[in-house]
């Protein structure tokens, strides 16, 4: 187990972080298609990896990480599911001091003034109100037509690493283990990028490495269980995508507070994530259980054969 999770990960991560740090060192934190396409390649590095290990050293088939295309009722779980955190996440953050909901979305424009001119946000003003529904049902609707579709693809290399192959190698420990240690080094691995201010722009550096990686641990036994109740990586890939498309619901109508407090990655979104690892021990628990027994026999028969 731990041999092939070496294996994995220490690749993973080399080209991972001089990856990184070379997008930022060479493109900064500018937006555009060039930067997109560097961060999808950036989120393939766990898949190349993974496709190297399978076919070139173990020569194993790649079904085995999970990749089944054929649809089932996690898929729409997996499709659905982030939204509703996105809107409760919004919801907690209601909760904390100095936050308060504008349906003008005053907080967003706050957010942008550290970054566009007064003019660009007087355009955005315009545009805003020029649209012929509110932004906020606008950006559900995109999120929940680009998460399963484009966004899936992108989310796909990460989820083929994580949900694929990593989650597997670690199951053994038991559902929540093996879901808890994927979730940290999930997180380690997104450094380069959270240190530069992805996810968390007001506080760079070591504070956003530390909340992303409480947040992907926290995120860790969601997408576990919807991966292996589907029984395919492609439903990860969906959650993962929608999940990336929505996220910013939970802040578009909300004035006060920072990245810290408020939003899906903020404390606000870890609340709503806690209580739903509660639903799922509370829901499932001998689905759960029985994964860890039956990965444990899975090893048990390869030890010993």
């Amino acid at each position: 187990m731990w041999r092939r999770t070496l294996a994995f990960l220490i690749p993973t991560f080399v080209i991972t972080f001089l990856f990184g740090f070379a997008i930022y060192a060479f493109l900064g934190a500018a937006l555009g298609p060039l930067a997109t396409f560097a961060l999808v390649g950036y989120m393939y590095i766990p898949a190349l990896v993974v496709v190297v290990l399978k076919k070139g050293v173990y020569h194993e088939p790649l079904r085995e990480l999970g990749v089944y295309f054929r649809p089932n009722t996690w898929w729409l779980v997996a499709w659905l599911l982030p939204p509703v955190l996105a809107l409760v996440a919004m919801r907690v953050g209601l909760l904390f001091p100095g936050v308060s909901f504008s349906w003008g979305m005053e907080g967003m424009y706050q957010r942008f003034g550290g970054t566009l001119t007064p003019e660009q946000i007087e355009l955005m003003r315009a545009q805003t109100a020029a649209l012929p529904i509110h932004p906020f049902w606008l950006a559900l609707l995109q999120g929940l037509v680009a998460g399963p579709t484009i966004n899936a693809i992108a989310a796909f290399g990460e989820e083929l690493g994580w949900r694929g192959f990593l989650l597997r190698q670690l199951l053994p420990l038991g559902f929540w283990r093996s879901a808890a240690i994927t979730g940290v080094i999930w997180g380690l691995w997104h450094a380069p990028l959270v240190w530069n201010g992805y996810n968390y722009p007001q506080h760079p550096g070591a504070i956003a490495v530390a909340m992303m990686t409480v947040w992907t641990m926290l995120l860790s036994p969601v997408f576990a269980w919807v991966r292996l109740r589907s029984g395919s990586v492609i439903a990860a890939a969906i959650l993962h995508g929608t999940l990336n498309a929505t996220a910013g619901l939970a802040i578009m109508t909300l004035v006060g507070g920072d990245d810290l407090i408020t939003g899906l990655t903020g404390l606000a979104g870890f609340i709503v994530l806690a209580v739903a690892n509660l639903v799922i021990l509370a829901l499932d628990r001998p689905f759960l259980q029985c994964q860890g027994t039956d990965a444990q026999q899975s090893e048990a028969q390869a030890s010993a054969a």
